[in-house]
């Protein structure tokens, strides 16, 4: 009898078009920024109703030189949530300004907005929330306050390609949207990431940062106006989102049914604390996440290793990244944020990716409960 193939807990999705144009950059002898990040950067700014887009070699990039353009720097306070992959916080570091975090919302699991409004100072100079899962944070809300406070908002909507707050695509609105185009993105360029940005002007700006700051002149000299960095993308990469953007509207659509399935089929019994289910399908279902029963807390290893035995693979994100070493030795302690604690002790990301089926879902659930069933038997007889 045959065993279906190990499925992981995402896989990128890459049709045989665009590996032929990828192929074809190759061919070209131009596989560095060219025509390709141009033709990329032109389909992303029309998406998002002609705000000006400019690529980036990682969503990091992206969210740093972001702050850098927001001259955010030594004694500014940027305000965020630590339940989210670290560079959300990094970056802060990486300019000089200090990371402030609030604790998170334990339905969406976004950031507490009342948490983050106590939380200004005279030192607060921006915000960075995170849309965890591709699920918004309230831009209505979120807005409110940055306006009330005269503050920049750095959105990192690394997951929430594809995602919207009451009808208005991420990225269409707002102030400075930070989007990653990751390996396990629901749009990759393998590596990759783009700023949204308000204006040509800070567009041209941007456009030095992530360049070395360097300005050419027609006469074939230069200049460097401002510390940049090396970021801009490969049009290798840009190829492959080029192709992946002709399929966001069905990959995107197809993991909402395979998050509908899982909420279908989910044994309840088991104790998890599932996602919010998104009725108004503002998000893209980047991942789904349930968290283990807290009985399990301190086991989740045991779950994974049994997991990846039935077949599967399991991922983690994220913990509460405030409880990471280098956190710590700033000051931060464990119990300074309860409810981002609990959600990254428990959390637990299933497969779903546009490559699945429905039987799939079928199969992770049955797994999840035959794994639950064992794990809960052998701590009785413990």
């Amino acid at each position: 009898m045959t065993h279906p193939a190990f499925l992981p807990f995402t896989r990128p999705m890459i049709d045989e078009q665009t590996i032929d144009e990828v192929a074809q950059v190759l061919r070209s002898g131009w596989i560095t920024t060219g025509p390709k990040c141009l033709a990329l950067e032109a389909a992303l700014s029309e998406r998002w109703g002609g705000r000006p887009v400019r690529l980036v070699n990682s969503g990091t990039a992206s969210l740093e030189l972001g702050l850098r353009l927001c001259d955010i720097g030594p004694g500014d306070e940027v305000i965020t949530t630590p339940l989210s992959w670290v560079a959300t916080a990094n970056v802060v570091i990486a300019v000089g300004a200090t990371p402030v975090f609030v604790d998170i919302d334990p339905v969406t699991r976004n950031i507490d907005l009342d948490a983050l409004e106590a939380a200004i100072t005279p030192r607060t100079r921006a915000l960075i929330p995170v849309d965890l899962a591709g699920l918004p944070v309230d831009r209505d809300r979120l807005y409110a306050i940055a306006r009330k406070h005269q503050l920049r908002v750095v959105e990192d909507a690394a997951q929430s390609f594809g995602s919207n707050w009451r009808g208005d695509a991420i990225g269409a609105i707002g102030d400075l949207v930070s989007f990653s185009f990751h390996a396990n993105k629901n749009l990759t360029t393998s590596e990759g990431g783009c700023l949204v940005l308000n204006n040509a002007d800070e567009a041209r700006a941007f456009e030095r940062l992530r360049l070395q700051g360097v300005v050419r002149h027609p006469d074939g000299g230069m200049d460097v106006e401002a510390w940049g960095s090396k970021a801009n993308m490969t049009d290798v990469a840009a190829a492959i989102g080029l192709g992946q953007l002709r399929k966001i509207e069905a990959f995107n659509q197809h993991r909402r049914s395979l998050a509908a399935a899982y909420f279908d089929q989910w044994d309840r019994s088991l104790d998890f604390d599932l996602p919010e289910r998104d009725e108004a399908e503002h998000g893209n279902w980047h991942m789904f996440q349930p968290l283990l029963p807290r009985r399990m807390i301190g086991r989740r290893g045991a779950f994974i290793e049994a997991m990846k035995a039935q077949g599967f693979g399991v991922g983690v994100h994220y913990p509460a990244m405030h409880l990471f070493s280098a956190f710590r030795a700033k000051g931060f302690n464990e119990g300074d944020f309860p409810v981002a604690e609990d959600v990254g002790a428990r959390t637990v990301t299933l497969p779903l990716f546009a490559g699945m089926g429905a039987d799939d879902v079928g199969r992770v659930c049955r797994a999840v409960s035959a794994v639950m069933h064992s794990l809960d038997s052998g701590e009785a007889r413990a």
